[in-house]
């Protein structure tokens, strides 16, 4: 995949997101990932070397909150921040066409795994046919029997689980983050391919 930012966006950027005020580190990252949509999220290991730089050539400051360090721009770097803003428009425009190009290539993952999903969903349905029904017999042989009856009682119930699974881990992360259009659109794809899948596992 190639790189989020170009030399020296990440830079600038780090400028902007403190230009609305004082943030630790964890707050500069979590601000980064919300920003790409969930798509992206950059490392510690990324961030925090180029605001000791930042700190360094006097753009910003730090100040200790007990376990904290808080970094907040300084006259210096809002000088700078203020002559770059045509290029500060770019790298905007730059992370917005990056997040589509990463939302494109979760979903492609999602459906190329959903794929073989199907595919093993598929063969595992025709394997347990060919190991029901006897040979000779019709297909609709057995269809109330008391197996199969069990059998869709406990489909029924795992996807019942799956449901409340899934509700309690979306009210969740609602929780703690805003969820994104991105996480949205990946749920539903993920949803309509499974669908997709089950509906043709059960296909005679």
């Amino acid at each position: 995949m190639p790189p989020v930012f170009a030399h020296g966006e990440l830079r600038l950027y780090l400028l902007a997101l403190l230009e609305t005020g004082p943030k630790h580190g964890y707050e500069i990252i979590k601000a980064l990932g919300e920003r790409f949509g969930g798509t992206y999220s950059p490392s510690a290991g990324t961030v925090y070397p180029r605001l000791g730089k930042l700190e360094e050539e006097g753009l910003v400051a730090t100040e200790n909150d007990g376990r904290r360090t808080n970094y907040s721009i300084t006259k210096a770097g809002l000088a700078e921040l203020d002559s770059r803003r045509a290029e500060l428009a770019e790298v905007e425009a730059g992370i917005s066409a990056s997040v589509r190009r990463l939302a494109d290539e979760l979903r492609e993952d999602i459906r190329s795994n959903m794929r073989g999903l199907r595919a093993d969903l598929a063969a595992s349905a025709e394997s347990a046919r060919s190991a029901a029904v006897p040979a000779g017999t019709g297909p609709r042989t057995g269809r109330h029997s008391p197996e199969s009856i069990r059998l869709l009682k406990e489909a029924e119930l795992m996807v019942q689980s799956f449901r409340d699974d899934m509700r309690v881990e979306l009210r969740r992360h609602a929780g703690a983050a805003q969820l994104t259009p991105v996480a949205l659109e990946t749920v539903r794809t993920v949803l309509d391919q499974a669908r997709i899948a089950i509906r043709n596992s059960m296909r005679s």
